[in-house]
């Protein structure tokens, strides 16, 4: 680490002088959600439709209107419970259809939030896009490679916003932990591990199923869309995720949250190579998504990235990644970033009682003489920092809050489809290794399997 990011280090890190061992530090980050909000008039809103309304889309939309200046207006679901739940939560003015064109047709809707299934995901955007709505579509952003080209093209062509909803990009946390890694915080870094285990039913995806849900009350040849057609089955039309027919596994759902976040944090376009293993341990119910994945991947800027996703993990739910650097280790929890700083000794040292107290003299002079003692002062602080959210800081809103700015603004998003691609890429990567038992390469730049 040179001296000037040992500095930058300091400064970032509130550190009192150097040469000596910090006490452990908290420091509390102020969220961007705290700032006055802008009053807009009815004639200001951005009014939105939600397209895909189960619960994460639900849950978006639940965070979407709570920024200023938003209206949601209309909600296209392939479930008529949902549509019914949508004017419950939201006012019976709301608009709703099973079918998303009817959505899209709308000369009020500004932009969508796409809440479907994977395999909509690029149908659903390029779509919407075409039809002069912006899109915040939910991660992963593809569910096959061909899909990434066609909806960064689109968005290109039709000039229109197009946001990934991976929130950690939008989160002050990452932000945090990215000005203190380009700092020099933890020296050169060498070694990510990202996790994310779960042990309940629920958060293997097990949704519960309505009473009511039948052909009558489901639309399921939409719902199929480009998948497989089979006979009506509420478990695939419900939980979804458990399939690879419309969802992307444990990659496409976990793994590409720990891909962007840690492409964010390090500026880097993605991995190089990958291999992942896993398989079915624990929620043998019919599904063929793995509930254990681990990877392991080689970036270019002289890292390597090592996930793990545990559905069957005897605690609970657990999120985090470490950044282990030549000279400290930094880790990010659910509303903490902390960095353990461990300078390295400049000198090499001696080793030296195996041999004679004359030898030892000797040598002990020659090593004086290459390497003078210091004084104190003149080496990196050591010592524990931690930076935590405000209570009840929520990232999704700030991600949110992004995506609307760059509607009005017509700016550039924290998260566009180049990097939605390349992070899912990089997850679709670990699935394709994993069918074929090799390790796969990739071009994070040309976005290309190799």
């Amino acid at each position: 680490m040179n001296a000037l990011n040992r500095r930058n280090f300091l400064k970032v890190a509130g550190a009192a002088s150097a040469g000596t061992v910090l006490g452990p530090r908290i420091h509390a980050l102020a969220a961007m959600q705290n700032e006055p909000a802008k009053t807009f008039g009815p004639n200001d809103h951005i009014q939105i439709a939600l397209i895909g309304a189960g619960w994460q889309g639900q849950g978006d939309t639940g965070v979407a209107v709570d920024v200023p200046g938003v209206k949601l207006v209309a909600v296209a679901d392939c479930y008529d419970g949902r549509l019914a739940h949508s004017k419950e939560l939201w006012g019976s003015d709301v608009f709703t259809s099973r079918d998303y064109k009817e959505v899209l047709a709308r000369k009020d809707v500004d932009a969508i939030i796409v809440g479907t299934p994977d395999h909509w995901h690029k149908q659903v955007s390029v779509d919407a896009m075409k039809a002069g709505k912006d899109v915040y579509c939910e991660k992963p952003m593809i569910h096959l490679y061909t899909d990434g080209p066609e909806m960064i093209e689109t968005a290109k062509k039709t000039n229109r916003i197009l946001q990934v909803g991976s929130q950690r990009v939008s989160s002050l946390i990452y932000a945090k932990a990215k000005q203190l890694l380009a700092s020099g915080a933890i020296g050169q870094l060498n070694m990510i591990q990202a996790r994310w285990d779960r042990n309940s039913t629920l958060g293997a995806w097990s949704y519960t199923i309505p009473l009511d849900a039948s052909p009558e009350t489901c639309d399921w040849s939409r719902f199929l869309g480009t998948a497989p057609k089979i006979p009506f089955n509420p478990e695939h039309f419900f939980q979804w995720r458990k399939w690879k027919a419309y969802g992307s596994g444990v990659a496409g759902d976990l793994f590409v949250h720990l891909f962007s976040g840690t492409h964010f944090i390090t500026g880097s376009h993605g991995p190089q190579r990958g291999m992942a293993t896993g398989g079915l341990r624990f929620w043998k119910d019919g599904r063929d998504a793995p509930d254990v994945m681990l990877g392991l991947f080689d970036y270019k800027e002289g890292f390597n990235l090592a996930l793990r996703v545990n559905f069957v993990d005897g605690g609970e739910e657990s999120e985090g990644l470490v950044f282990t650097g030549s000279e400290g280790t930094m880790e990010i929890g659910g509303n903490f970033v902390s960095v353990n700083r461990v300078p390295r000794e400049t000198e090499p040292g001696l080793a030296i009682g195996s041999y004679t107290f004359d030898m030892q003299k000797k040598i002990t002079e020659e090593y004086n003489k290459k390497y003078p003692h210091k004084y104190p002062e003149s080496e990196p602080a050591a010592g524990f920092e931690k930076y935590v959210a405000p209570e009840g800081y929520a990232d999704r809103y700030d991600h949110f809050k992004n995506f609307f700015a760059s509607v009005r603004s017509r700016q550039p998003v924290v998260e566009d489809a180049v990097f939605g691609y390349r992070a899912a890429g990089a997850a679709l990567l670990s699935n394709l290794s994993m069918e074929k038992e090799a390790v796969i390469h990739w071009d994070p730049e040309a976005m290309k399997i190799l």
